[in-house]
């Protein structure tokens, strides 16, 4: 695949040892990830965010402008917190998350060994030498290489061959700052899940060489949520644990279109339990249903309805006039619906979040993150949950 000249050759077999050693280490405790949106800062400060019930921060969002990387103005600030924040709390690993949903600017700083340097060179400057002390690594959020992600980014054929590059070029990169640090640095991605996205079907394969990402990466944040979305033809779950028989969905796209399907389908195509990090959401997906169903699921719908994150969905939705809840045995999912409004809500509790965890647990995977931090409870109810089956575990329950 990299076979240019004797020179990249000599870089990447300087740079083969570390990234096998990578490939080689099991995690030896379990993650507990978060995403942090930089932008909830006001509401939810750096300050808030309980790092003694993680292991892993990512921060949400650094941007591609012009090849290189840019972060917006309330950074700098949320980035000394966070350093502040690792003082406190040693153990506590954050990397720096670049790209998110709607961010371009990867095809183009991956396309050629010339681009993927001057934007590996500009992260390297900007996360580990102007703001020192604020991150541990890099995580990779590039949606989505080749197809899927919003039309007008650009996109190419050579996007699944470009991301391996690119990562390989980040691996090489961090890896000689970790030897100069004296601690090794992360590399991460978060990779998606959800088999239905802007073209309509969508197969994770053709955007990642899963094998030789798993080679790569210290692990991956698998996005096992957004399985019901604006692009799905029916109103749906958005993170069903298993395949439901009554789902419409096709087939050959329903089996996999859960959380233990894509699971599957990750280690069927090259990468390891113990590099696969499961990721549940803290936020729902409503629909305006057009159907006349009582309980409003599997129904055509208008248009999307905005249902919010956990906060907000036990204080507007949960338990209020109107709206009934209901319980889904093979997704493990509830979902509420009002059919005055006709508006259906896909989210995750207490109950659902504990149990996808436990999955994780059962299934040997690194263990477990969500999206995001910030949409959470003041009780905390379902970062609780997140990390039940481990504390459990750890108590002899």
């Amino acid at each position: 695949m990299l076979r240019q000249t004797v020179a990249v050759l000599a870089v990447l077999i300087a740079g083969a040892l570390p990234i096998a050693a990578h490939a080689a280490a099991a995690p030896q405790a379990p993650i507990f990830g978060a995403y942090y949106p930089g932008g909830s800062a006001e509401r939810y400060p750096v300050s808030s965010i309980p790092a003694e019930r993680l292991t892993h921060l990512f921060y949400a969002f650094s941007t591609i402008e012009d090849g290189r990387c840019t972060v917006g103005a309330e950074a700098p600030a949320n980035f000394a917190a966070l350093a502040e924040l690792k003082k406190a709390h040693p153990h506590l690993r954050t990397l720096i998350s670049i790209g998110g949903w709607g961010a371009g600017g990867f095809s183009d700083a991956a396309l050629s060994e010339a681009s993927r340097k001057r934007l590996v060179d500009s992260c390297m400057a900007l996360f580990f030498d102007r703001h020192a002390g604020s991150f541990d690594g890099v995580d990779i959020d590039w949606e989505f290489p080749v197809s899927g992600g919003p039309k007008e980014l650009a996109h190419r054929p050579q996007d699944r061959a470009n991301l391996t590059r690119l990562a390989q070029a980040f691996r090489v990169a961090l890896d000689a700052r970790g030897r100069k640090q004296g601690q090794p640095m992360l590399l991460t991605a978060a990779l998606a899940a959800g088999r239905l996205q802007t073209d309509g079907p969508y197969d994770p394969a053709a955007s990642y060489d899963l094998p030789a990402l798993a080679r790569v990466f210290d692990f991956i944040n698998l996005m096992s949520y957004d399985m019901g979305t604006g692009f799905s033809a029916v109103s749906t779950f958005n993170a069903p644990l298993h395949e439901v028989a009554t789902d419409p969905l096709a087939p050959e796209l329903r089996r996999w279109n859960n959380v233990a399907g894509a699971v599957q389908y990750y280690r069927d195509h090259g990468v390891p339990a113990h590099k696969l990090v499961l990721g549940v959401p803290f936020y729902g997906r409503g629909f305006k249903v057009t159907g006349d169903a009582a309980d409003g699921l599997y129904q055509a719908y208008s248009a999307p309805a905005d249902a919010g994150d956990w906060r907000v969905i036990k204080a507007r939705y949960l338990d209020q006039p109107g709206w009934t809840k209901h319980w889904q045995p093979q997704a493990q999912s509830p979902w509420l619906y009002n059919p005055q409004q006709k508006i259906f809500i896909s989210y995750e509790d207490p109950r659902s979040i504990g149990l996808r965890a436990q999955f994780a647990r059962e299934q040997g995977l690194a263990g477990v993150f969500m999206w995001e931090l910030t949409g959470d409870d003041e009780q905390a109810s379902l970062l609780n949950a997140m990390l039940g089956p481990w504390q459990k575990a750890r108590i002899g329950d």
